[in-house]
């Protein structure tokens, strides 16, 4: 019988298993053993020490975990990791990145949890240019397509404003998950780019991922912002489809924000009957939201029936009260508002409340219970800062609002967008104006990342306009990325300051074109720039299409620069005609000066209408009386002149006699 022959691998086994072997050396005696059991031990002991610094970091005892860390002789990712996560949970950003640091000059090379976790704190804390680096880190690594990283450099970017480096991320990921949707949504929201979300919103429909609850409330607050009523009433259906409404109350109390926000009561009230009465945020949204639109009885009643409830406003409500308090004026109601924040004991506790504090009692004209405020807060703040700063600025008290920048400085204290703009306000309206003052805060701007700002550039474009320098305000405006009307507003205003009508109308056509509605200011600005270069005809047109092409009424001010435009061009008549319709029929400021007009004119006819006209406007104003009497001289009718000073003696009109008081 012929034998088989067996395989390689066969032989090799049955070799091995037939071979005699040694016996067993003693472990101590083998170098190459003794490495692997001292190997394991350090891996059992690196575990354990993981373990426990975990541990440390999750109970807050920070200090304790750092005393470890140092003490400890190996370290891999995951210790780094732990130590980078428990400095930026807790607030202490700027050791974490410099822990980073320490752990990509030791070699140890990062994770997906690393770069996650030292994008986020670089987020978190503004450290934008060492975001820019961990994204090089993750480009070397190969990580650039993980999708934790990829959202984490998305959310960086948003932040940072580069919306279109974000975008360009987003769209690279092979897979887009519901969480990374939302990240784009939030970030449309905070970036001020709420009008895009309807578009967005169709383009995470096509790729079929449905919203859930969180995405609802991202679109819902962004319809808020924009005021797209039409818009969030769509997402409203949405959601009471999904059974949104009565399950989750972030989303109920999303839309009671919403329809306050874009002004429809009725609708917000809607909105919190369906809530129940034990939650305390809906309570305090519709406080918050009365408020916001000036409806003061309103909210009040609110505050009562909170306390019928049991329940008690938030510091936000609070705030809402004191806001409109500051805005119409009520300085009595915000004081009571004031005693009743102090019985809850919101005052020393809650920065929103200082602030608004202080923002109230500057803005009804009581600045000096404000500097009293914020001279005994605690601890000074930015905000606290900011809001003495506007309303030094708002009061007129223009040196203390610059001595107050330099205090912020010299106190580390910092400063921000509102900062540097009411700053350069306040140096645009004093006496010493000057371009170089405004160029060092333009400089200081840039060097801080606000350059692109809008109330710092609207600010900027204001301020080098009152010094002449109309051709940076237009380089400053050219800079912005996406100037919304307030921008437009701003640099139409600077071309109307120094006579350059042609320009204001220029810029008015672009912002039209660019789809951006004008408002009234933006019209004031064209007509007063109109009016300085004598462009009467085109002033008619932008005055008349204020009404027919943007359902704008024309207020006082608009009534009031085309009569002078018109009386300087010696049309008397056509000002008079205007003067016929309200709100400026009845105005004496306005009669007085056609009437002036008039007089320089010499056009009796329309002058002696005003003269009548004026009259029964101010019967008892000795200054109209006089000026009456002046016209109807100075035109030859001396007899009606000496009629008009009969007759105002014999009603006893005449000038106050001033006097001296002087107290010893």
């Amino acid at each position: 019988m012929k034998s088989r022959r067996l395989p390689p691998f066969a032989t090799k086994i049955i070799t091995i298993l037939t071979a005699k072997h040694k016996p067993l050396q003693n472990p101590k005696s083998n170098p190459r053993i003794i490495l692997l059991h001292n190997s394991k031990e350090h891996n059992q002991t690196l575990i354990t020490n993981n373990k426990t610094l975990n541990n440390l970091v999750k109970s807050g005892c920070l200090s304790s975990a750092i005393h470890l860390f140092d003490e400890m002789p190996h370290k891999d990712v995951i210790t780094w990791n732990i130590m980078i996560s428990g400095n930026n949970f807790y607030g202490f950003q700027q050791k974490a990145l410099y822990l980073y640091t320490q752990m990509v000059y030791d070699g140890i090379l990062e994770n997906c949890s690393t770069f996650s976790i030292i994008l986020s704190s670089c987020n978190n804390a503004g450290f934008y240019k060492g975001g820019l680096e961990v994204h090089c880190r993750v480009i070397v690594q190969g990580f650039s397509r993980n999708i934790y990283i990829c959202s984490a450099l998305i959310d960086l970017y948003m932040k940072m404003g580069c919306w279109d480096v974000a975008t360009k991320l987003f769209y690279g990921l092979k897979e887009r998950t519901l969480a990374t949707w939302n990240l784009v949504f939030r970030g449309l929201c905070e970036n001020g780019r709420s009008g895009e979300m309807l578009r967005w919103f169709s383009y995470m429909i096509m790729e079929d991922v449905e919203p859930n609850a969180l995405t609802y409330c991202y679109l819902i607050r962004g319809c808020g912002h924009e005021r797209l009523l039409d818009g969030g009433k769509q997402f409203h259906s949405r959601v009471i489809k999904k059974g949104w409404l009565v399950s989750n109350i972030f989303v109920a109390n999303s839309l009671v924000d919403f329809y306050s926000a874009c002004g429809s009561v009725v609708d917000c009230e809607r909105s919190f009957d369906v809530i129940e009465p034990e939650n305390v945020t809906s309570w305090n949204s519709m406080v918050f939201g009365y408020a916001a639109n000036g409806l003061l009885l309103d909210a009040l009643q609110i505050c009562r029936r909170m306390h019928c409830w049991g329940k008690k406003p938030s510091a936000r409500s609070y705030a809402g009260l004191l806001n409109l308090s500051s805005r119409m004026n009520y300085l009595i109601v915000g004081t009571q508002i004031h005693c009743c924040v102090l019985k809850q004991g919101f005052d020393m506790d809650s920065v929103l409340l200082q602030s608004a504090l202080i923002d109230m009692y500057g803005k009804c004209g009581d600045i000096a219970a404000s500097v009293c405020l914020f001279d005994n807060l605690p601890e000074r703040t930015l905000e606290s800062c900011n809001s003495l700063m506007t309303s030094l600025l708002h009061c007129g008290v223009i040196e203390d609002v610059i001595e107050l920048f330099g205090l912020m400085v010299d106190e580390s204290i910092g400063y921000d967008a509102v900062t540097l703009s009411s700053t350069i306000k306040a140096l645009s309206t004093t006496a010493s104006a000057s371009s170089t003052r405004c160029t060092l805060l333009h400089c200081c701007s840039i060097k801080l990342g606000f350059g692109a700002d809008i109330a710092v550039s609207c600010s900027l474009v204001d301020a080098y306009s009152k010094c002449g320098k109309v051709d940076v305000s237009r380089q400053i405006f050219g800079g912005l990325h996406s100037p919304n009307v307030i921008c437009f507003t701003s640099i139409i205003n600077a071309y109307a300051r120094n006579g350059l009508g042609a320009k204001c109308l220029e810029m008015l056509n672009i912002m039209i074109q660019k789809g951006l509605k004008p408002d009234k200011v933006a019209f004031l600005c064209v007509l007063i720039g109109c009016n300085h270069s004598g462009m009467i005809k085109e002033a008619r047109l932008v005055f008349n299409s204020m009404r027919t092409d943007f359902g704008l009424d024309p207020e006082k001010q608009h009534f009031s620069c085309m009569v002078d435009l018109l009386c300087r061009a010696g049309l008397v008549d056509e000002a008079e005609e205007l003067l016929q319709y309200p709100p400026v029929t009845d105005d004496p400021v306005m009669w007085s000066s056609l009437l002036r007009s008039c007089r320089i004119l010499q056009n009796d006819n329309v002058g002696r209408r005003v003269a009548v006209k004026l009259m029964d406007l101010e019967p008892d104003d000795p200054a109209a009386w006089l000026q009456i009497s002046t016209f109807y001289s100075e035109i030859g009718d001396f007899e009606t002149s000496a009629h008009i000073q009969d007759i105002a003696v014999a009603r006893k009109i005449g000038k106050d006699i001033g006097f001296s008081l002087v107290e010893v």
